[in-house]
């Protein structure tokens, strides 16, 4: 509550340095972005070594970006807030049941000696002594009387169903003076002509001071039925909640108070509610290209991302693909022994046993795994950025900023201190010659995300040189998944996580079918990980461009695989819950023998192609606009949710999902040699998971800043540190297979194939860590391994 109201009192202390949006009017967003990193890298003394012109400029864009931040940071802390509330509100519902089950069993026992009495053909009627309405109404009072059966009734009656709705108050009391005063201090717009929350929400402020229990229903929007006066919006158990029988035309406040906040958040989520002057929280469709703009791009990125360049073309394509493969697993049913579909046309797949790793994989792995030479973190930094040069994009924020002595060394300790997690001071005293001052100036103003995202970069590409990659992958793959990492309890957007337990947020990887990590970043665990799927495979700067994506079910949604078709990528994941999944049918006339009820009754769960050809338009000027940099794919994913009930662009991304996820799901049903590479991918990404936690071993894996910016600069610091050993153990691999060969062993790319680069014995991570290694010259690598026979494809992928 505390911090709520500090953050809506930052808001007005940001506000009052003026209209920041009229001083950067005309300014592209990613320069502005740009200036403000560079000024939020800065202290006093560096800045005022800046010219004056720039020094305005860096500041106003780092005042702006501030302010838009300010309300992304309210936005967000009121959706987490009301989440919250709502999740206390669900748990409540279910003790009221546990501790009304008792009274409902005493109901029910009453209710049946009443009925027993009063049953005409019962043996009452038949004149049993004692029997009859007089023993009915001696029923009821031996449980406590009229009164208190009817109370009881009502109780239980309140709270039977999932209506959680008429507890939600409860929790949202001690909220109420921030939330009304918050909502008075953003600027909200709707985005569509519905602006039915945000009339409720004023009708909530007009009366917000009220005593009374009741207020007036608030007046009915445009074209809203007059009985619904006010409240069409909302779901019928709110509804219920929030209006009583003994007064017509007038709401509870309590309860309408905590719906429309409750319904305020979910368009927020959705983006059918806008904030003026944020970033996040803005309205997206304003950042999308106008049409005639995208029209002269239209067949470049459309050749790019092999899609047809018409209406008819692109919508035809997965029609056609679609009625392929549920044509082939029809076809193909009666010799599927895996598959089972029943009656209900739930699907069941048998488990296929592993073939495990052949014995002569497992004896060279022993031997490989025993001669690998000992090494320390810090020497393995500094030798490949002595190889790889990747130590080359860092630097000062500013280009006329003064340089630092010896940059090798100075990175090489920045990243590796970073990598394992432990902060500038407590690393000045493991490391002798450096001042915890040097790595923190470092650290804050030479290395930014865009630099480690290029770092990272560098070594990829030198990875896929190496010939021992060969054995693992070709890089045309990569599985996302995210990690939990924690963060302190102290920190404003922190929250637990639902699937991985303990508070923080997900680092969330791409790694690729040959152990690489191409692109990692730090998220929130309440946001579903799909939404950054494709964000971060538009940002891989890599040469390694991977074309078929694994995830596991966090990592999907039927908007993201419209999204991913859009750009080009096969979406592939691994669905625990395929069988609860709706499968949609391509044609509506179309009956298949074996595999029909797969897709439910006829004439239901049918793809409306009319729709995504209607709107096809809409779904090219939104991922031209991705491709352009004006909007940002993770954003576009936060508002096309299943509750967005006013957007055009959810319900076309939806459909264009249902038959592409339709078509991964027939596919994985149909090929066994599938499923096992999405397994084998989603494994490597889980050993990767395993790999990076144990380098950031510092601080007990807690990550001790609570600024977003600088959680996402911790998990990609250890991501490039991850990569670096991954590349020096995949050079000290080859070295000790060509040692092996000359001592006479027969090795293969098969057998290389069983293992992975993620070798950690021979390396070591505590003690006092000494600086020697950074000031003495590796010999060269050689990343040819001729001795082995790679052409044959790699049977690791």
């Amino acid at each position: 509550m505390s911090r709520f109201k500090a953050q809506a009192e930052y808001l007005d202390e940001v506000d009052e340095l003026g209209d920041t949006a009229y001083w950067v009017e005309g300014v592209a967003p990613s320069k502005v972005a740009d200036f403000a990193g560079e000024a939020a890298a800065q202290d006093i003394g560096t800045l005022s070594d800046y010219g004056d012109a720039k020094k305005l400029a860096l500041v106003a864009c780092l005042a702006h970006t501030a302010r838009m931040q300010a309300r992304d940071d309210l936005a967000e802390m009121l959706c987490k807030r009301v989440a919250s509330i709502v999740k206390k509100a669900k748990t409540e519902l279910e003790e009221i049941r546990l501790r009304q089950r008792a009274v409902t069993e005493q109901l029910i026992g009453t209710y049946r000696t009443v009925l027993e009495n009063l049953d005409p053909d019962g043996e009452a009627a038949a004149g049993e002594p004692g029997r009859g309405p007089a023993r009915a109404v001696a029923a009821v009072e031996e449980a406590g009387g009229f009164a208190a059966q009817l109370a009881d009734i009502e109780e239980v009656s309140a709270y039977h169903g999932d209506n959680y709705e008429v507890l939600v108050d409860r929790f949202f009391r001690k909220d109420r003076a921030v939330m009304f005063d918050l909502a008075g201090k953003l600027e909200l717009v709707a985005t569509s002509s519905d602006a039915s929350v945000l009339t409720a929400l004023e009708h909530a402020r007009a009366w917000h001071g009220a005593r009374r229990d009741h207020i007036p229903l608030p007046p009915p929007a445009p074209g809203e039925d007059a009985a619904d006066s006010g409240i069409a919006f909302a779901s019928g158990n709110w509804r219920r909640a929030v209006t009583d029988r003994r007064h017509p035309g007038m709401v509870v406040r309590r309860h309408f108070e905590a719906m429309v906040f409750t319904y305020l958040a979910e368009e927020l989520r959705t983006g059918d509610i806008a904030i003026t002057g944020a970033g996040e929280y803005a309205d997206w469709r304003a950042n999308l290209l106008p049409w005639e703009e995208c029209e002269p791009l239209l067949e470049g990125f459309c050749n790019g991302a092999g899609l047809p360049a018409t209406a008819t073309g692109f919508t035809t394509r997965p029609r056609n693909t679609h009625l392929d493969a549920a044509g082939a697993l029809d076809a193909g049913y009666e010799d599927n022994a895996d598959l089972v579909i029943g009656e209900d046309g739930v699907p069941a797949l048998k488990r296929r046993r592993s073939a495990g790793t052949p014995q002569a994989a497992e004896r060279l792995k022993d031997a490989i795994e025993r001669r690998m030479p000992e090494r320390s973190l810090l020497s393995i930094v500094a030798r490949t950025a002595y190889w790889l040069g990747w130590h080359h994009h860092f630097g000062p924020a500013g280009g006329s900023d003064p340089k630092i002595a010896d940059p090798l060394s100075r990175y090489c300790m920045a990243v590796f201190t970073g990598g394992i997690n432990i902060g500038p001071y407590e690393a000045a005293r493991h490391i002798s010659g450096v001042s915890a001052r040097e790595l923190s100036m470092v650290r804050n103003r030479h290395i930014d995300l865009k630099k480690l995202n290029s770092a990272i970069a560098t070594v990829v590409n030198a990875f896929s040189e190496l010939d021992v990659v060969k054995a693992w992958g070709d890089g045309t793959a990569v599985a996302a998944d995210g990690t939990q990492v924690e963060t302190y309890i102290d920190n404003l957007l922190a929250e637990t996580s639902i699937r991985y337990g303990g508070v923080g947020g997900i680092a969330y990887h791409y790694i690729s079918d040959t152990y690489v990590a191409l692109f990692s970043r730090f998220i929130p665990c309440g946001v579903w990980e799909a939404v950054h799927l494709i964000e971060g495979l538009l940002a891989n700067e890599s040469d390694v461009q991977p074309s078929t994506v694994h995830a596991d079910t966090q990592g999907q949604s039927a908007p993201v695989f419209a999204l991913a078709t859009l750009f080009g990528f096969d979406l592939m994941p691994r669905i625990r819950n395929f069988k609860d999944l709706i499968f949609f049918r391509p044609d509506e006339h179309l009956i298949y023998p074996h595999i029909d009820a797969l897709f439910g009754e006829r004439g239901r769960n049918v793809i409306d192609w009319k729709l995504i050809e209607r709107h096809w338009q809409d779904l090219m000027q939104v991922a031209i606009s991705i491709s352009e940099g004006r909007l940002s794919s993770a954003t576009l994913m936060r508002r096309l949710r299943s509750n967005s009930r006013k957007n055009r662009i959810y319900k076309v991304f939806r459909e264009v999902g249902r038959s592409v996820r339709t078509v991964a799901l027939l596919r994985y049903l149909a090929d066994p040699q599938l499923r096992a590479r999405i397994t084998a991918a989603t494994n490597k990404v889980e050993s990767y998971n395993g790999f990076s936690h144990w380098l950031g071993f510092g601080n007990n894996g807690i990550l001790a800043s609570n600024d977003p910016a600088e959680q996402e600069k911790q998990v990609k610091l250890n991501t490039l540190l991850a990569n670096l050993v991954i590349f020096h153990n995949a050079v000290d691999i080859m070295d000790v297979v060509r040692k092996l060969i000359a001592e006479g062993w027969l090795i293969t790319a098969e057998q290389l194939g069983a293992m992975s680069p993620y070798l950690r014995a021979h390396i070591s991570r505590f003690g006092t860590w000494a600086t020697d290694d950074l000031g003495r010259h590796p010999e060269a690598f050689n990343p040819v391994l001729k001795e082995v026979d790679f052409t044959a494809p790699a049977l690791a992928a």
